[in-house]
């Protein structure tokens, strides 16, 4: 696999030259500057593949080119959205970029409750707390319904968490929860997230999946005449928050919105940690299933903390090989999957992976970090993840 790293462009606070000490191969980015809905001009890209290029990288997956709420629940702008979508793929293909991951989750693209909390080694690392979220949801949201959502035990005891917590203690609660995608939606208010949530009124799980079949229809046969190759990431995490629909949450999901689109160009990106949240979700047998439309990879691990909801548990960023995830069977398959496609004879054989989401270690802490992604617990994932690869090979 091509051991890529994400970077958020010039504001990351890594320098793009210090990842070769890490032996990062690749580079996974994003023009986070233009809003969900807008074209991505041709000179931006090549910009931004220019400052990669003087660093000694290459461009190779684009994450993400966001899809717009008004695409997601076909609201007014969605044709303007989805013909400005159509003309970035054409941009992003004239500079040679072939793989595109993006998501469909409504509004929030991933959900902590916490981006660090301490461990006990003195670390810190990202964590989903349902009661937590409760506190949020029904206190400071104050979501209509959303009692309905959450057991008596969850409602009683977020109460009595709401009741003590201090003020600067809610407003980094609702930080947290708000932040999705570092540095895209931490200006949030409640005002906004309370709108937004009034545009999925009347859409449920089974209309947003049509609504992400009906997107694909559209776009999936321009990615193919252009030899690019899409990848849905999986929903984050795998189960319903805020009465949102969640539609790529395990293996069926996949296998519905794949079989729909049956075209190569209509993919997966392989999150091992989000749809490894789910007790049922078993990596190597994902692979098994859908390798051939797997065009990147997420490897990074959770952990289930014990005595929580099964259908929503609380969970922390583990270290890549310490999770609930199988993570050597999982790289093991993914490398089968490699041999079967260069045997084929694919061009598009190697799969890009990069080590996501990493606890915060030594010289990380302190909060200069973006949160989830720091240098070193990174560099620690991609070092075990380096070495499960070269005994697989």
């Amino acid at each position: 696999m091509k051991q890529c790293w994400r970077w958020f462009g010039p504001e990351d606070p890594i320098e793009l030259r210090d990842l070769h000490q890490v032996g990062v191969q690749g580079i996974v980015t994003s023009l986070h500057n233009f809003a969900p809905g807008e074209i991505w001009d041709r000179q931006s890209i090549q910009h931004r593949q220019s400052l990669l290029k003087s660093e000694g990288y290459t461009w190779d997956v684009v994450e993400s080119l966001p899809v717009s709420e008004a695409i997601k629940t076909q609201s007014a702008d969605m044709i303007a959205h989805i013909t400005a979508y159509k003309t970035s793929l054409r941009a992003l293909a004239a500079q040679g970029i072939e793989v595109i991951c993006y998501n469909f989750m409504p509004i929030l693209d991933w959900t902590r409750t916490s981006l660090r909390a301490r461990q006990s080694h003195g670390g810190a690392a990202m964590m989903f707390d349902l009661v937590k979220f409760a506190v949020f949801d029904l206190h400071i949201l104050e979501r209509r319904d959303a009692a309905s959502e959450y057991s008596e035990v969850v409602i009683a005891k977020a109460k009595a968490h709401f009741d003590q917590m201090t003020t600067d203690e809610k407003a980094m609660l609702q930080h947290n929860i708000t932040a999705g995608l570092p540095g895209a939606n931490d200006h949030w208010s409640i005002t906004d997230v309370q709108e937004l949530l009034h545009s999925y009124a009347d859409i449920t799980a089974e209309r947003l999946q049509a609504n992400l079949i009906d997107f694909l229809s559209e776009i999936t046969p321009l990615a193919q005449d252009l030899g690019l190759r899409l990848c849905c990431h999986p929903d984050d995490p795998p189960f319903a928050l805020l009465g949102l629909p969640r539609v790529m949450s395990n293996t069926n999901d996949y296998e519905k919105v794949l079989s729909a689109v049956d075209l190569s160009a209509n993919g997966a990106t392989l999150c091992t940690g989000s749809l490894g949240v789910a007790a049922v979700f078993d990596g190597p047998e994902f692979v098994k299933q859908h390798g051939p439309r797997i065009h990147f990879a997420h490897l990074r691990n959770t952990k289930r903390i014990a005595g929580t909801d099964p259908q929503k548990p609380d969970f922390y960023e583990a270290p890549h090989l310490e999770g609930d995830t199988d993570m050597v069977g999982t790289v093991r398959a993914l490398m089968a999957e490699q041999s079967r496609r260069k045997t084929e004879g694919r061009g598009d054989w190697q799969i890009p992976m990069r080590p996501d989401h990493g606890q915060e270690l030594l010289s990380d802490l302190g909060g200069h970090s973006t949160p989830g992604y720091p240098l070193i617990g990174r560099m620690r994932g991609l070092a075990e993840l380096r070495g499960i690869i070269a005994a697989c090979t």
